[in-house]
């Protein structure tokens, strides 16, 4: 028995059916087998006591419609097998649909059918046609026996076969509709049919000459592999593929290239396209358009007095209408009514009406038709007149030295052309028939004609008037050209402005004779209230035009010119030629200008001023960073520069000069070395200023002696020994100055930047309070400072007690002290001027005479070191000194020659009066003394400078003293 499914029931295909197969009874027990339409098929059987069961499970598809399963059961007690069998019913959809087309290859002009045909089904499937997503009408669908119980459907579709077509999808839909499962299949029409060119296009394009042109045309096929030929008037055109560099029309495929247009490009282009279908063919008409221009103007004849005349002008272009051919005179556009076009030659024709000698002259044609610039021609109306000669100053005249050959021209107008005739005296001249004359006849226009006489052999005889006359059916004219030697060209007749711009003035000149020689001008210029000229030689030599650049806006000008050649030139004009040129900029160049600006500022010119500003940022934090650099390097060498000779010369060198000097203290003068004061009317060149030597540090120092003052060689300079407290100048109403003056220094050209002569001066003592040790109160390092040497009085104090110091070490043995004469030549002087210097520290007169007031130490092999200085000023005359001690009394040595701000202008803190070295008399010389303290000390000479810069070196040495003299 089978049980699990009812007979006449409906499966879906897809669904899972199960099956049982009971056997009860029998010895053994039977054995279960299933199968599926004859076919054994798997099973899972169970076993009990008195009955077995098998069962199986059926995945439903199309193969189990009206399938028969059958379960038999057997044991060893039966010969043929029990059985029982069940038939499914199962419902399926189509699996497939299949579109085709008949016939497989597809035309233009042909009918085609469609067939749908549609898998086996249960029930029948439902066949539709769509076409691009819309249902299409087909034929009654038709269905027959399939497979597995199920049902065929087939469907058709005529079609009448065109080239839009081509591409068009079709779809068939089969749908079961019981299961609501349906299958799609589509075709894609393939219609093949020749190219077609794109109706759209234009059978005519326009280009305009010199410029590009470009063609392209569309062609469809199907294949879709098109071939494209251009031909002109049945010749090929290369191909791109093909080409060479100097071939202007290219073709491309269906693109035709002309690279650069030429009128003569006109004309009609043919494009064939060619696919396995056929073949198409596209003309196309090239309309060149180019600028228009005159071919030929004329006149019919030379008109008689009061008779009709008639211009012509033959033009060409395109486009060209009687429109774009306009007729001109003197700039003035003429009445149109007396022009007649015609369009077959493209020729304008001018009437004019009973003719005079008023008309006749140049019209002009003029030609326009808005591509490129226009085109303009003269043509002249000739109306019969007699002969007008021409008496400008340059044909009145000629020029020529014995020997040569003088030209005389005589130039008229006239029409018809008139004979000329030369005369001298009232005799006719026999031209062209002697050697002597010859005349030459030229035509220069069509009104105007010239004769030329050569005189040959030119002598003293041939100068003076000829008589020139020209004769024609009119009448007769006369003129006298005078033959004389070359000179300097006249003066040029007559000047005028012709055009003025915001900066520009162009100027035109009637030129006068040239004087026989080839001749140019010179142009002067200034502004109306100016006295000073510029001037600019014209060029070329020959031109009686030129435009003067440059020039200020809004500003009026005079000009003038002057005529040159080889032997001299003519005067300038008067100033009588005036223009003023225009305060606004031409409204073109504004124009332009602003059209630059209103389609570039949003752009160009926003990212032009970003970078601009960014160079500007980068730049300025280049240059801070420079400036920062140079500063701080000028600090330091100014440090290093004031302190050493703040610490040293004005410790130990300063003094008071007359009032002949800049008026400034020994520190200003040491600090500027080789400066020196100059008249305001002297001329000379100062000598250069060499470079003053750095201060040595303080180890350097120790091992050079401890020198505080070099020269420009090299020198260690020692200070004198018995110096007094610093004098310093006394300015009225104000303190004693006792800091450096500033650097001051000449500049390249030479002109004294100290400043002229202070004044007469008062010169003081004004000690200051000792600085400190360590160079703090100088603000420099203190491996840099340099203190006060001993004190003298301490060092007398150590000679009479006993104590000497020990002196420094020395370069060299002490030299042998010389005589000296002084006070008129007398050995053994005043003590006072005795003094006994080292060879070593000796001046070079010849060297300093030479350096122009500069003085000059002299480097020698060896130095001998020198000692702790006191220097005392004193006033009065060279010639006479008084008598000094041979020992000081004790001075309380002042501790710094820094300024104390509670020291009184008067006064100072030690009692000593400011005013006890003010000079007695401030034209004398003023003399640096040495006292003669013991022998043991060396002494230094002293220094007299005489007025500005004479300067006279005096130099000898004694045993006691030294005197120099500048």
């Amino acid at each position: 028995m089978i049980t699990g499914y009812i007979p006449g029931t409906t499966l879906a295909a897809g669904t899972v059916q199960k099956l049982s197969c009971i056997s009860s009874g029998g010895n053994p027990l039977a054995t279960l087998t299933w199968f599926k339409n004859d076919k054994k098929i798997h099973a899972v059987t169970k076993t009990t006591d008195k009955s077995v069961s098998s069962e199986i499970s059926i995945f439903t598809n199309v193969t189990d419609n009206q399938a028969q399963y059958r379960c038999e059961a057997t044991n060893s007690a039966t010969e043929i097998p029990l059985f029982e069998t069940v038939t499914l019913n199962v419902h399926f959809a189509p699996e497939a649909v299949k579109v085709r087309a008949e016939p497989e290859e597809l035309k233009p002009g042909i009918e085609a059918t469609l067939y749908c045909d549609a898998a086996s089904s249960n029930p029948p499937a439902t066949l539709t046609w769509w076409r691009d997503g819309i249902p299409v009408q087909g034929l009654p669908m038709q269905l027959k026996k399939g497979l597995h119980g199920g049902t065929v459907s087939t469907i058709e579709l005529k079609l009448n076969i065109t080239k839009d077509l081509n591409g068009a999808v079709y779809t068939c839909q089969a749908m079961n509709e019981v299961l609501q499962r349906s299958v799609h299949d589509a075709l894609a029409l393939k219609v093949l049919y020749a190219p077609i060119f794109d109706e759209t296009t234009p059978d005519t394009t326009v280009g305009v000459e010199n410029e590009p042109l470009i063609i392209v045309l569309r062609a469809d096929g199907n294949p879709g592999s098109i071939t494209y030929t251009w031909t002109k008037d049945g010749l090929p055109i290369t191909q791109s593929s093909y080409s060479t560099s100097n071939e202007r029309i290219l073709s491309e495929g269906s693109m035709l290239n002309i690279t650069r247009l030429s009128r003569h490009d006109a004309g009609v282009y043919t494009c064939e396209a060619v696919n396995s279908q056929g073949a198409a063919i596209a003309n196309i008409s090239v309309s060149v358009h180019y600028p228009a221009s005159i071919k030929f103007v004329g006149q019919s004849a030379i008109v008689n007095p009061n008779e009709d005349a008639v211009l012509s002008c033959t033009a060409t272009g395109n486009p060209l209408t009687s429109e774009h051919i306009k007729w001109e005179r003197k700039g003035q556009m003429l009445d149109s009514k007396h022009v007649t076009f015609d369009p077959k030659n493209f020729t304008s024709h001018l009437q004019i009406l009973k003719a005079t000698r008023d008309d006749v002259g140049d019209y002009s044609c003029v030609v326009d038709n808005g591509i490129g610039n226009k085109a303009k021609q003269d043509v002249m109306l000739v109306v019969k007149f007699k002969p007008e000669m021409d008496s400008s100053p340059s044909l009145v005249k000629s020029a020529s030295n014995v020997g040569q050959v003088g030209r005389l021209t005589c130039k008229c107008k006239a029409a018809p052309a008139p004979n000329f005739t030369w005369s001298k005296n009232g005799a006719k001249l026999p031209v062209n028939t002697s050697t002597k004359y010859f005349a030459e006849f030229h035509k220069i226009d069509a009104i105007t004609y010239a004769s030329v006489l050569l005189v040959n052999d030119v002598t003293s005889s041939d100068y003076g008037s000829f008589e020139c006359g020209a004769r024609n059916d009119l009448g007769f004219s006369t003129t006298s050209v005078k033959l004389d030697i070359t000179s300097a060209p006249d003066q040029v007749i007559s000047m005028m402005v012709t055009n003025v711009t915001h900066n520009t003035v162009t100027l035109e000149w009637v030129p006068g004779f040239d004087g026989g020689l080839p001749s140019w001008y010179r142009i002067r210029y200034r502004k109306i209230y100016d006295e000073s000229y510029k001037y600019e030689d014209v060029l070329p030599k020959n031109a009686t035009t030129y435009t003067i650049g440059g020039l200020e806006r809004n500003t009026d000008y005079v000009f003038s010119v002057m005529a040159i050649n080889k032997i001299g030139q003519s005067k300038y004009r008067p100033d009588d030629t005036k223009a003023t040129t225009l305060n606004m900029i031409p409204s073109s160049v504004q124009s332009s200008s602003e059209e630059y600006n209103s389609y570039n500022v949003p752009g160009v010119f926003i990212i032009t001023g970003t970078i601009v500003g960014t160079a500007l940022i980068l730049l300025n934090v280049l240059l801070i960073g420079f400036c920062l650099h140079r500063r701080t390097n000028k600090r330091i060498r100014e440090q290093a520069g004031q302190s050493s000779k703040s610490a040293t010369i004005e410790m130990y060198a300063p003094s008071s000069y007359n009032d002949t000097m800049t008026g400034e203290t020994l520190s200003s003068v040491s600090e500027k070395s080789e400066t020196y004061s100059q008249d305001d009317g002297d001329d000379r060149q100062p000598p250069p200023i060499p470079e003053v030597p750095s201060m040595p540090n303080r180890h350097m120092l120790s091992q050079q002696t401890d020198a505080y003052l070099m020269d420009e060689q090299g020198l260690v300079i020692p200070p004198p020994l018995d110096y007094p407290p610093p004098n310093y100048a006394v300015y009225e109403g104000d303190h004693a100055r006792t800091l450096p003056h500033p650097h001051r220094h000449k500049d390249i050209s030479g002109h004294n930047t100290l400043g002229r002569s202070a004044g007469k001066q008062n010169y003081a003592p004004a000690p200051s309070p000792m600085p400190p040790l360590d160079g703090s109160y100088y603000n420099m390092a203190s491996d840099r400072y340099l203190s006060y040497p001993p004190l003298i009085s301490e060092y007398l104090h150590q000679q009479q007690t006993g104590r000497t110091p020990t002196p420094p070490q020395q370069y060299g043995p002490q030299p042998v002290p010389k005589p000296h004469l002084m006070n008129g030549g007398v050995p053994g002087g005043s003590p006072s001027h005795v003094a006994s210097p080292p060879l070593s520290y000796g001046l070079d007169a010849l060297d300093r005479q030479s350096s122009g007031g500069t003085l000059r130490r002299q480097r020698l092999d060896k130095m001998a070191v020198p000692p702790p200085d006191v220097t005392v000023l004193h006033q009065g005359n060279c010639a006479q000194h008084p008598q000094l001690p041979q020992t000081p009394a004790p001075v309380k040595q002042p501790q710094s020659i820094l300024k104390d701000p509670s020291r009184h202008k008067y006064g100072n803190q030690y009692g000593s009066p400011i005013s006890s070295s003010t000079p007695q008399n401030s034209n004398s010389s003023q003399i640096l003394t040495v006292q003669n303290l013991t022998s043991d000390v060396p002494q230094y000479g002293t220094i007299r400078k005489e007025k500005k810069q004479n300067v006279t070196i005096d130099e000898s040495y004694n045993k006691r003293s030294e005197t120099h003299v500048v």
